[in-house]
């Protein structure tokens, strides 16, 4: 058998092509965070991370540019061995100190941040506990991890209390989303803290939804509850509010120092790129320099949450800046899509297995510098493509 025929019968992107809804790998450029140009026209931008809206901030840039001149545009070589470069400590310095933890360490992306922490310390002796609706990069840890995977069903910790008491014996990790990157939920780390105290398991926060978004100067999900020396390990990324690329995980100096020598996505990939160091330290800086940023990226949220309210479209349980229009069938979604996309809105259509079956939805996110009159043609234009498809009346 020909390992490449699974290849060869592969149609279904085709197919959805053919019928012209295909909404994936759509370049674009001349980007400012809240109109982008797709296709020689400018579209308003509902689907990009970058809550607060800093990469295109003048400092940021300039903070990059200055990095390539003094450091090059590369390490050429891992952290582990000959990547490690003065901007790498300094950085997990800062991030240490902001999520108020001991220390540090900096992946080359968030999805390896998760990835080779998870990673690194369950061992087969151990169990890790993840929700049904954690990011593919915690599974992903758990399948490169040797413990036991037990899944628990969407922040319901009575089921999480259940299944933790059937290991007594194992070493136990709990890993959840702050913000549940497509439901846009927060976790209930307050209730979840009592379940892991109850049983002796650590807790595992990936804010990468939350930096920014949660918290005082956004310090994220823990600092939100005020709960944060009872969350052992808090990840973060930087492709989100950070305004970069790469990721870190914060904790104890011990657990931070054994993963740096443990975990095989650190030791054997190479160390991010000094112009993203500098970036992300600069974004770092005016993220808790200019609060109102995050005041903004609020009222933004709450005047497109319920608008989309009053039209009548269900965004389910969402109560941060990443609001789903909850649709349901698949051929549905690519159509209100292309609907929206031609009316100069792009967003993401988000179908299995980022959702469960038949309950596909288009994703909206929303930046601390999308403006009111951007909403309201955002809302007119879903309002549109909602009544021509039979989606609200």
């Amino acid at each position: 058998m020909d390992i490449f025929e699974k290849c060869y019968n592969y149609h279904d992107p085709d197919e959805v092509k053919a019928a012209g809804l295909y909404p994936y790998f759509r370049p674009h450029h001349a980007k400012t965070d809240t109109i982008v140009i797709m296709e020689g026209k400018e579209v308003i931008m509902l689907g990009s991370n970058s809550y607060l809206g800093l990469t295109s901030h003048p400092e940021v840039k300039e903070a990059a540019k200055k990095a390539i001149d003094i450091h090059g545009t590369g390490c050429a070589g891992s952290r582990f061995l000959n990547g490690t470069l003065d901007l790498h400590e300094e950085l997990e310095k800062k991030l240490a100190k902001f999520v108020d933890k001991e220390d540090a360490i900096i992946f080359s992306t968030g999805f390896f941040a998760n990835q080779g922490a998870i990673s690194a310390l369950v061992s087969r002796h151990d169990a890790v506990f993840i929700d049904r609706l954690d990011h593919a990069s915690i599974v992903d840890g758990t399948r490169l991890g040797f413990g036991e995977v037990v899944r628990f069903r969407h922040s319901d910790c009575n089921n999480l209390d259940m299944l933790l008491s059937r290991y007594p014996d194992k070493g136990k990790i709990v890993v959840v989303d702050g913000i549940y990157s497509m439901d846009g939920d927060i976790a209930p780390l307050p209730d979840l803290i009592k379940v892991c105290k109850k049983h002796g398991a650590r807790l595992f926060v990936d804010d990468a939804h939350s930096l920014g978004v949660l918290g005082k100067n956004g310090k994220g999900t823990a600092n939100h509850f005020g709960v944060v020396n009872d969350v052992d390990i808090i990840m973060g990324t930087f492709s989100k509010s950070l305004a970069a690329q790469g990721g870190f995980v914060a904790g104890e100096h011990k657990v931070i120092d054994y993963i740096r020598h443990h975990s095989r996505p650190f030791i054997f990939s190479a160390s991010l790129a000094p112009a993203l160091l500098a970036a992300v330290d600069k974004a770092l800086e005016i993220m808790q320099r200019e609060p109102e940023r995050i005041a903004n990226l609020w009222e933004i949220t709450r005047y497109a949450a319920k608008g989309y309210r009053q039209l009548g479209f269900d965004i389910g349980k969402a109560e941060t800046p990443i609001i789903p229009i909850i649709i349901g069938d698949m051929e549905m979604t690519f159509k209100f899509w292309k609907l929206l996309y031609d009316n100069g809105i792009f967003v993401n259509c988000v179908i299995p297995p980022a959702v469960p079956e038949n309950k596909c939805i288009i994703r909206t996110s929303y930046v601390a510098t999308h403006t009111k009159d951007q909403i309201d043609k955002a809302l007119s234009a879903f309002e549109k493509a909602g009544k021509q498809l039979g989606i609200i009346k």
